[in-house]
């Protein structure tokens, strides 16, 4: 399924299921999480040539923050880091990396649209579907220093999973999620952005805390 896809079937549902009538509140959610990169390919050159490399499944942790109002709308501050994000292990493939350091981290401010399908307290599910701009870093060096780069740069993601509640406090989510950097192809004062060569899909699975 494609990201489009993805992101307008979890809208259609939130949407549907949103207009039924609940007891509503707002609220904050809070979600450490463990999840797994997948997915991910960039150009490391700047020559032009077909020079694509794909990453191994690395892990992923990080948690975020989110605000719900009274209906079916909120905002969330996204944060996940990754270590040894590029590190390759298999030997197999036309790139074998052998990076002494690798880490990827992002922090994203997204727009929420999520159903609190049974209301906003108590036992419940809630569906969602986010997206918003943030920043991805990435830091890469080797053990002789012969390669070493770090750049901060400006990112999307878009994304949607499930809180299901337990009870007023406590419940467990799913989210999948896809990310891509953006460059700048003005190289004087303007500014035109465009997809960058760097994405990737990360799953994940946190604990949610209600209040």
């Amino acid at each position: 399924m494609s990201v489009r896809k993805l992101f307008m079937s979890a809208a259609l549902v939130c949407v549907v299921a949103g207009a039924a009538p609940a007891k509503v509140s707002a609220d904050w959610i809070f979600t450490p999480f463990v999840g797994i990169n997948f997915g991910g390919s960039a150009k490391f050159n700047e020559s032009g040539a077909d020079f694509e490399d794909k990453f191994e499944r690395k892990s992923n942790f990080g948690a975020s923050l989110a605000w719900m109002g009274a209906g079916i709308f909120g905002f969330e501050a996204d944060f996940g880091y990754s270590p040894n994000f590029f590190e390759n292990t298999t030997g197999s493939g036309n790139v074998n990396f052998g990076y002494d350091e690798s880490t990827v981290t992002t922090l994203m401010g997204n727009v929420v649209l999520a159903a609190p399908i049974g209301g906003t307290s108590g036992k419940g599910i809630r569906p969602y579907a986010s997206g918003g701009l943030g920043i991805i870093r990435t830091s890469i060096n080797d053990a002789d220093d012969f390669f070493d780069v770090s750049s901060s740069d400006l990112g999307y993601n878009v994304g949607a999973g499930a809180h299901v509640f337990f009870n007023d406090q406590f419940g467990l989510r799913g989210d999948v999620r896809y990310f891509r950097s953006l460059q700048d192809d003005e190289q004087g004062d303007g500014v035109d952005f465009s997809v960058g060569s760097f994405k990737f899909w990360r799953g994940s699975l946190g604990v949610s805390f209600r209040f």
